[in-house]
């Protein structure tokens, strides 16, 4: 038995120390490719551009669910697809076309917020990825105060 947890624990350490890898500061690779003058892979991030990055809802009572069509506009040269999109919480639900944008034409990301069990002020962020890049990238967010009842 001694021998069985042994092993099952040097297995353990072993995988969790192969699966230890450093992760990428994008931050530092987006400071790079814009030093090195490389517009092809700098003009990646600005493909998709929103009119409004932030929107306040102001105050709004506690279990209320309110809701912000952002409008963006691919401003790239070939056409956009989001292929994903992702808030920082689970009580925040975005929405998007799924079809692709053409380049010069915009559409709508619908963000729905509910504010069930959450009190005070709130800011959620929307993280976006689409058929430009591998990674995401941060997107509209929404913000306002939740008043209890």
């Amino acid at each position: 038995m001694k021998t069985l947890l042994c092993f099952l624990t040097c297995g353990t350490l072993l995988m969790a120390a192969c699966n230890n890898q450093p992760a990428k500061d994008k931050t530092a690779a987006a400071g790079q490719t814009a030093a090195s003058g490389n517009t092809a892979e700098a003009g990646k991030a600005s493909d998709l551009t929103f009119e409004e990055k932030v929107h306040n809802f102001g105050d709004i009572t506690q279990g209320e669910k309110v809701e912000y069509s952002f409008k963006f506009t691919n401003t790239g040269t070939s056409p956009l697809v989001i292929e994903d999109a992702i808030s920082s919480c689970g009580c925040t639900v975005p929405e998007w076309p799924k079809q692709p944008i053409k380049p010069g034409e915009s559409g709508f990301m619908k963000v729905i917020f509910d504010s069930h069990g959450k009190s005070g002020y709130t800011e959620k962020e929307i993280s976006i990825k689409t058929n430009r890049d591998g990674g995401y990238q941060v997107g509209p967010k929404i913000q306002c105060n939740i008043i209890t009842k």
